[in-house]
């Protein structure tokens, strides 16, 4: 990431004052009244919940999209209830296998975007809609939309170890949808490019590159690494100067970004080059961004000073530890 004359401090104040990011503490509520947490029988806190089927895992996601979101782009809402769920699986080490979706909408016509949106990803991707529920009586348009899949070998937010380095990679073949950030790099690629780029996380699980990812979700890189080092019990620090980066976009904008193909994957150093080759053979950006350590912060330098973006010790954010006697 070209940088110029970066105003860290200023950077640092943007991020700890991002609405993506505490959003993320409303996971946090709702699993603490559900009695939920990382060391239940099936940990919570990473992007799917991964159920033991024998030989592998089978997982299990939903999304909700935001009301603003699906009314002011219900085309592209629709198209992301997919999408979302697709890189979800991945982030996971798996492969989709069908999707389902609650839509609520004032009438068919409301409805026909979202959905006209929905079966072009579908197609896309090559991931089956099948079935859900449909309100078209409701005073305006809602969507959330649920993913099954499935892994041989799982990539979690638990399994980040100090000595890890932190691997940001990011199709940045794209631009954003305005006004909302998302960088958008998807629903003019090919079907056959966008699946073999999916099919890379799983690959990096069965080859035991990495045992550790995240998808970068809203938040951001910056939101998305504060949850996989709360879950893991560890310190992150990203170097924003080596942030896979689009040409003329702000550090403040794009540590935040909602990128369409975007993973954070945590690995050790005698690992990392082949994850690296594995990426950039695919003409994905991709990049060693930062270290993983022992502690509870996550922080950002310029490689000459330091800021810390939040105190996980002091203010949890899922409020969830690392999973105890996990299978995998």
């Amino acid at each position: 990431m070209t940088t110029g004359a970066l105003d860290l401090f200023r950077l640092a104040e943007t991020l700890r004052a991002s609405r993506g990011i505490a959003a993320k503490a409303d996971i946090a509520t709702a699993a603490r009244r559900l009695g939920l947490g990382a060391s239940t029988v099936i940990p919570v806190g990473d992007d799917c919940a991964a159920l033991p089927d024998g030989d592998g895992y089978t997982l299990l996601a939903i999304e909700g999209f935001m009301n603003e979101f699906v009314a002011g782009d219900p085309w592209f809402a629709g198209w992301c209830g997919v999408m979302v769920n697709v890189s979800d699986v991945a982030a996971m080490g798996g492969r989709p296998i069908a999707v389902v979706d609650a839509l609520w909408a004032r009438d068919q016509e409301n409805a026909g975007a979202i959905l006209d949106g929905m079966k072009a990803a579908s197609e896309r991707f090559g991931v089956p809609i099948v079935g859900g529920h449909t309100n078209l009586k409701t005073d305006r348009a809602q969507l959330s939309v649920a993913i099954l899949g499935r892994a041989k070998r799982l990539l979690t937010s638990f399994h980040a170890k100090p000595g890890d380095r932190l691997l940001a990679a990011v199709d940045l073949r794209g631009r954003y949808r305005e006004p909302f950030s998302n960088w958008e790099a998807a629903t003019d690629a090919p079907a056959e490019r966008l699946r073999a780029d999916l099919e890379l996380l799983p690959r990096i699980a069965e080859a035991g590159l990495a045992c550790a990812a995240k998808d970068i979700s809203q938040g951001g890189i910056v939101g998305t690494a504060a949850m996989l080092a709360e879950c893991s019990d560890v310190a992150v620090t990203i170097d924003v100067t080596a942030v896979p980066k689009p040409a003329g976009v702000s550090p403040d904008r794009w540590l935040l970004t909602f990128p369409s193909f975007g993973y954070l994957i945590a690995a050790s150093r005698e690992d990392t080059a082949a994850i690296l080759d594995l990426f950039a053979a695919r003409d994905i950006a991709v990049a060693d961004i930062g270290g993983i350590t022992v502690g509870n912060t996550v922080s950002i330098t310029d490689g000459v000073s330091s800021e810390m973006i939040w105190d996980l010790g002091a203010r949890p954010l899922l409020g969830f530890g690392p999973a105890k006697g996990c299978a995998w």
